[in-house]
């Protein structure tokens, strides 16, 4: 429970600080996402606002890579958790770098709202059985987070973010900038990004699969291993 405490505090001021300088500010980028690029030139100078969120996601995913190496339960997407937050380190630290900032802004915004749904879920899960009572308000919080989730996951990460960022970078960076640097490196990784979206949207239509079919009754990870005869890949020592 810490862990998932600790993340949804995380995600939930990480999203809200986005969904600030996206809605609250004069950055146009998610109404018109073509202007990410508008006005780019390399050394550009970074707004101190998105900096900040720069700053502060680029701390939280690097503490995530060894979290998932040495502190998390080690589950069956674990290995694709381990990749996916490398991708994002390495998406985050370049595109500060070269100054695709504007295109990180509406990334982070679009993927940490399905994380904030998530964290309120387990959560939810966690204390609907506190001290052996059945709390039927967190229940209910429970599957409704789990329904949010759901929708929000292929709302956001599957349509939205094909049709707003990948659009803008695949698309219309070149019309704003012929010659603009790193193309095929930065939309190979978004692609990745959004190879994984998808894998783990498999997961997410398992789960309401089982519930459908009435083979699972109460909420719980399809990611955990079902038994000990499925026994988790070894996870490396921290002396390795």
């Amino acid at each position: 429970m810490p862990e998932s405490a600790w993340k949804f505090l995380f995600y939930l001021g990480a999203w809200s600080y986005s969904a600030y300088l996206l809605f609250s500010t004069d950055y146009p980028f998610f109404h018109d996402p073509p202007s990410v690029f508008y006005d780019w030139k390399p050394g550009m100078a970074v707004p101190r606002d998105i900096s900040a969120a720069y700053l502060l996601q680029g701390s939280f995913y690097g503490h995530s890579i060894y979290a998932t190496l040495y502190m998390d339960a080690w589950r069956k997407d674990s290995v694709v958790m381990l990749v996916h937050h490398v991708v994002t380190l390495v998406l985050i630290v370049s595109s500060y770098a070269f100054r695709y900032h504007n295109v990180g802004v509406l990334v982070l915004f679009l993927h940490d709202i399905s994380d904030v749904q998530l964290e309120f879920t387990k959560l939810n899960v966690y204390f609907k059985c506190r001290g052996g009572t059945h709390h039927r308000l967190h229940a209910l919080a429970a599957d409704l987070g789990c329904v949010s989730f759901s929708v929000s996951w292929f709302w956001f990460r599957l349509y939205w973010f094909p049709l707003k960022v990948l659009y803008a970078t695949l698309h219309c960076s070149l019309r704003s900038v012929p010659d603009i640097p790193f193309y095929f490196f930065f939309n190979a990784l978004l692609l990745a990004l959004t190879l994984m979206n998808l894998y783990w949207f498999l997961y997410i239509v398992a789960f309401a699969a089982k519930v459908l079919t009435g083979q699972m009754r109460e909420l719980s990870d399809v990611r955990e291993y079902d038994s000990a005869a499925e026994t988790p890949s070894p996870r490396p020592g921290k002396d390795e």
